[in-house]
C-alpha cells in the first residue's frame, strides 16, 4: 500500500487499493489506519491524509519549512477575504453556480472564482438544467487536503441556519428562502399524510 501511494503522487480511491493488493475493504483501511497511525506516533516527513474515499500520502506540516527551503518554494499566497467567501459558499452549497455566488454575496464573483478554478480549490462539474445551462463548481481534493478536512462532513455548522434552513436553488437559479415551503413540498407533505 506505501508503494502505491508513493508512486501515485495523487489521492488514490480506496476501491483502487483494495482491487490492487486484493484485501477486502475492511481489512485495506485496517492496514491504512495502521500505517497512518505509523507515520503520526514516529514523527516521519510524511503523512498518510484521508479524503473522503481516497488516500494520499503528502509531507508532514512539521517540516514545512525546511521542505520548503530544500526546494525553493515560496509560501503560497494566502487566500484574500472575497476568495474565502466564494469558497465558502460553494464548499456548503455545492454544487452551486457563479450566480448563486454572485446572489448570496451581492457583487460579482467571475474573477474570484477564476482563481479557485486556478489554484485547484474548485472545479466545474456539470451544468444546471435551465436556460443558459450555467456551469455548476464544487470544491476539490486540493480544497479538503490544504483545509485539513477529510470530507465535507467535516465542515463547522454554519451560524443561524438549521440543517433544513439551508439556502436552496429554485430551477431557475434564485434563492427559495429558508423557511419559504414550495408547493411540491406541501403537496409532497399532504400525500405523506
Amino acid at each position: 500500500m506505501e508503494g502505491i501511494l508513493f508512486a501515485s503522487g495523487e489521492p488514490v480511491s480506496i476501491e483502487r487499493i483494495c482491487m490492487a493488493t486484493e484485501l477486502d475493504r475492511p481489512t485495506a483501511e485496517q492496514v491504512l489506519r495502521r500505517l497512518g497511525d505509523y507515520y503520526a506516533y514516529e514523527r516521519r516527513g510524511i503523512r498518510l491524509v484521508q479524503m473522503d474515499e481516497s488516500y494520499q500520502l503528502c509531507s508532514s506540516p512539521d517540516y514545512a519549512d525546511t521542505i520548503r527551503r530544500a526546494f525553493e518554494i515560496r509560501k503560497s499566497a494566502k487566500l484574500s477575504q472575497p476568495a474565502l467567501e466564494v469558497l465558502t459558499i460553494i464548499a456548503y452549497y455545492q454544487p452551486t453556480t457563479r450566480a448563486y455566488v454572485d446572489q448570496v454575496r451581492g457583487v460579482d464573483s467571475s474573477y474570484t472564482m477564476s482563481l479557485l478554478l486556478e489554484r485547484g480549490m474548485i472545479e466545474e462539474c456539470g451544468r444546471l438544467q435551465v436556460p443558459g445551462r450555467p456551469h455548476l463548481y464544487r470544491t476539490t481534493k486540493k480544497f479538503l487536503r490544504d483545509f485539513h478536512l477529510s470530507s465535507l462532513e467535516e465542515l463547522p455548522e454554519l451560524p443561524g441556519l438549521e440543517t433544513e434552513g439551508q439556502l436552496r436553488l429554485t430551477e431557475d437559479g434564485t434563492i427559495l428562502d429558508p423557511h419559504e415551503v414550495t408547493a411540491e413540498e406541501e403537496s409532497a407533505d399532504k400525500s405523506e399524510n
